[in-house]
């Protein structure tokens, strides 16, 4: 098997196509072998499948078998001619077309329900062991979801697929930027906004732009992120519930802290503090984690921003918060220690900044969080006083 020099361009269109999508080969052939039974199309075992997939993108020989084919498209969502394949053929597009509208439509309410609980289950597990075990499942569940919205024709349906696509795309996105992928997890939060205007929902649309924002801010582009927060609030003004109002307040907050404005973000979180509710739970909003201990810990991250010392107070009694056994936040407790030990370090304190850098670290490795062990990569300790070395 002939393989690809590093920095050498894709050798087919096949292998192009895959990735630009992120996927490896291995999730290919998976899909590949579950897929196929379900169409009634057959396929080569696992090992087989990997060898030919290699052959088929270097290019050695050709996908000639119309049932690969297919499912190349299906995989990919792309045509034959992006996929470096001969034009379908008339009637097997049609056929392929019948079929796809047939499974669209025996779509039921129990079967929207379930796309719904299998989104929440993969946020639980977000939550509580982070993003390393979840990204690849909830890659494919959005293929899922967009498969079946894309040949839909019910009104009705196609709504409430596309709120939960927009869910379950707004959750992708979050987790593929703690694995440090900011441009995948870009393009996530784009089509989350696609869907959530098809679903007609401006809680799902603000939801996510203020999402994409955080994206924005850590590739350094604070004035961006503020007109994107700024939009997502006017999107929900008197359209959302005062939990998702609270949120999106307390987002601009911070993006107005990293741009450098205290009073303006102050301001922000008090309006957060004001809206949150007494109950911080909303039914139609289970993507929304927030209370006064998060609320806490938002505004110990924009002190620190600011330059603020007080920035440590409130995020110690932030950490409090979080390691308390019915919180599960492991991504939001992981984030808090990174903030400490760059707080501590520019008080000037070497020791506290090591302790929490080094709690930081254990949770990044634990729940493979690459945008926390970055974001540690930058640490400078401060030099300590009288010189030598920080033990």
């Amino acid at each position: 098997m002939t393989r690809r020099k590093r920095g050498e361009p894709p050798r087919t269109r096949l292998q192009a196509v895959r990735e630009e999508l992120g996927h490896t080969q291995d999730h290919v052939a998976r899909y590949f072998l579950k897929r196929g039974p379900q169409i009634g199309v057959a396929v080569a075992s696992a090992s087989a499948l990997g060898i030919m997939i290699s052959r088929w993108e270097n290019g050695h020989v050709e996908v000639t078998e119309p049932s690969y084919q297919r499912l190349f498209r299906e995989v990919y969502g792309r045509s034959n001619e992006e996929l470096g394949f001969p034009p379908e053929m008339t009637s097997q597009s049609a056929e392929e077309l019948r079929d796809r509208l047939v499974v669209a439509r025996n779509i039921d309410t129990a079967m929207l329900d379930l796309f719904q609980r299998q989104v929440n289950d993969l946020r639980s597990s977000d939550r509580q062991f982070g993003a390393q075990v979840v990204l690849d499942q909830l890659n494919n569940l959005v293929r899922q979801i967009e498969d079946v919205r894309v040949f839909s024709v019910s009104s009705k349906h196609r709504e409430r697929l596309a709120a939960i696509l927009t869910d379950a795309r707004t959750l992708a996105g979050w987790t593929a930027l703690d694995r440090g992928s900011q441009l995948q997890a870009w393009q996530y939060h784009e089509d989350a906004k696609v869907s959530a205007r098809e679903a007609d929902s401006p809680q799902l649309l603000a939801h996510a732009a203020a999402q994409q924002a955080v994206i924005l801010l850590d590739i350094g582009e604070p004035a961006a992120a503020v007109e994107l927060l700024e939009y997502a609030r006017y999107v929900a003004e008197h359209r959302a519930p005062s939990l998702l109002r609270s949120w999106l307040a307390a987002a601009h907050g911070e993006g107005l802290a990293a741009a450098g404005d205290r009073d303006a973000s102050l301001r922000a979180f008090d309006d957060a503090s004001s809206l949150l509710p007494t109950n911080p739970v909303h039914p139609e909003m289970p993507f929304l984690l927030l209370n006064d201990g998060q609320l806490v810990r938002w505004r110990g991250n924009a002190l620190l921003r600011l330059g603020d010392p007080d920035a440590i107070t409130q995020l110690e009694v932030a950490v409090a918060d979080l390691v308390r056994p019915e919180r599960s936040a492991v991504r939001g407790l992981t984030n808090t220690y990174v903030d400490l030990a760059f707080a501590y370090a520019a008080a000037g304190d070497g020791r506290g900044a090591i302790e929490y850098a080094r709690k930081a670290r254990q949770l990044a490795t634990r729940i493979g969080s690459d945008r926390q062990r970055q974001r540690l990569a930058n640490l400078e300790l401060p030099l300590p006083r009288g010189g030598g070395d920080v033990a």
